[in-house]
């Protein structure tokens, strides 16, 4: 007899979200990569302002957090969110909408961001509306997701929604207070402008207080919400500890919010304000380490699958990641190294550790898990592929990060150097010119990363080819 409809997932949009966070990558990492070349080569701008430096970094930020690693999530969360509720997403519709507005968000910004339009904060132009249509996808994937849990067939809320669940509130949360605005018609209703609502230190505080929740809630608990389900599915065991588990969960989210001030040390936030923003910091360390203990630990017992599985290896490295950088984080928050680190290139190692170790490594990993389940077979196309991309984006990392963390310290020791009469040791252009073997060893670890990128791109096109798509079965009680 045919599987009816309502048997089966809605596993047409995971499908979608999951190629469209492939192509994003490669795309993404790309531009990451010429960016990287233009502060070694600067001549790489080629004198056309929109590909300049100015214009394709917030292209590049957007493209790896909000294209990549949102699809990624979207693909992850409906997978998730059916398997563990053993129901169909609720309003399939609305998952739908989810796939087509996202995607055009992103397009309104692959078009309006080297055109040097920005949400900037004296006033924006034509970016007002992209603001409205991310809030209503936004609205309709926490209807799909929450009412999606409310329809479950199982009793039990896997630990892994109330990641995910906490991300898509914070993230709407962070959203709308950030990007309030005043809207202004002086030029007609056809040529609206919209003011900040924010201005001086106080608008500081709300921007840091969206930049540092957006790592913690869309690039750190939402990933988190991957983590907690596919690593146990990889090693094919158990939670090590579910217990630990709901306790990283609420000391995470809670402490998070807290944390953003100690972007601000040394400017004109209220002291008190700074030093709350580095306590909270420090506090973090232990629930972030909970959670990564948490996760390695899981494989007690099958530790040797590690030497033949590529997938488990970038979910295990990827926690590796995870742990270090959320011990640099609470470290880089202390104020007195702060005023060493901050401003350096040091920073930008310290978020590329989390970037491509943590969120690109635990991404492939998951989708590697995914992609190939949503064409009916259970491994990707090239099972040696996956071995040798996890071997190019790990040796670029390393040569990514550990250059920048050259760069930074020799920088801050650079330019707080002084003379015995008071005058600085160094000009700036000196630490400039310093810098630059340091920017080229980025690009070379930049290379490999996008090049472990495109592999993938072609491992999944292969697996696509050679499958076919499939809504699998939602299993049934044994009593119905």
């Amino acid at each position: 007899m045919a599987t009816t409809h309502s048997a089966t997932y809605n596993d047409g949009v995971v499908r979608a979200f999951a190629i469209c966070a492939v192509v994003y990558g490669v795309v993404g990492m790309a531009v990451g990569v010429l960016i990287a070349s233009q502060l070694a080569w600067p001549e790489l701008n080629f004198g056309i302002p929109w590909l300049t430096y100015g214009r394709l970094r917030p292209l590049h930020t957007n493209a790896v957090i909000f294209a990549f690693g949102g699809c990624t999530l979207f693909a992850t969360s409906y997978h998730v969110v059916q398997r563990t509720c053993q129901t169909r997403l609720f309003a399939g519709p609305l998952a739908t909408f989810t796939l087509i507005g996202w995607n055009l968000v992103i397009l309104a910004a692959v078009v309006t961001l080297p055109l040097g339009y920005t949400s900037g904060k004296e006033y924006a132009e034509l970016e007002w509306p992209i603001d409205i249509l991310i809030t209503l996808v936004w609205v309709a994937y926490a209807i799909v997701f929450f009412g999606t849990i409310g329809t479950r067939k199982i009793r039990h809320i896997y630990v892994a929604n109330w990641f995910f669940g906490a991300f898509i509130i914070a993230v709407a949360l962070l959203h709308i207070v950030n990007s309030a605005a005043i809207p202004v018609f002086s030029d007609g209703l056809l040529s609206p402008k919209s003011y900040s609502a924010y201005s001086g230190v106080q608008d500081a505080m709300i921007q840091w207080w969206y930049g540092h929740n957006a790592v913690g809630f869309f690039l750190t608990a939402a990933f988190l919400g991957m983590m907690y389900y596919y690593i146990p599915k990889q090693a094919g065991m158990p939670v090590y500890s579910y217990r630990l588990s709901i306790v990283h969960f609420w000391a995470l989210i809670f402490t998070y919010m807290w944390a953003g001030p100690h972007h601000l040390h040394y400017t004109a936030l209220p002291d008190w304000t700074q030093s709350v923003g580095m306590v909270f910091s420090l506090i973090l360390l232990a629930p972030s380490w909970g959670g990564m203990i948490n996760g390695i630990m899981t494989l007690s017992g099958a530790w040797y699958k590690l030497r033949d599985d590529a997938i488990l290896k970038f979910l295990i490295v990827a926690l590796s990641f995870y742990g270090m950088s959320t011990f640099e984080g609470p470290m880089m928050s202390i104020k007195t190294v702060n005023s060493l680190s901050h401003y350096t290139d040091w920073t930008v190692g310290h978020v590329h550790s989390g970037a491509l170790g943590w969120v690109g490594l635990i991404s492939m990993g998951s989708l590697y898990y995914l992609i190939p389940r949503m064409f009916g077979r259970t491994t990707m196309y090239s099972v040696p592929a996956i071995s040798l991309h996890f071997w190019a984006a790990t040796i670029g990392i390393v040569l990514y990060i550990a250059a920048m963390w050259i760069a930074g310290v020799m920088q801050g020791l650079m330019w707080r150097a002084v003379n015995p009469d008071g005058t600085l040791v160094y000009t700036f252009v000196e630490s400039v010119k310093a810098t630059y073997p340091f920017y080229v060893i980025r690009v070379a670890g930049g290379l490999l990363y996008l090049g472990g990128m495109i592999l993938m791109l072609w491992n999944t096109v292969m697996t696509a080819l050679a499958g076919r798509a499939v809504n699998a079965p939602i299993p049934q009680p044994a009593h119905a």
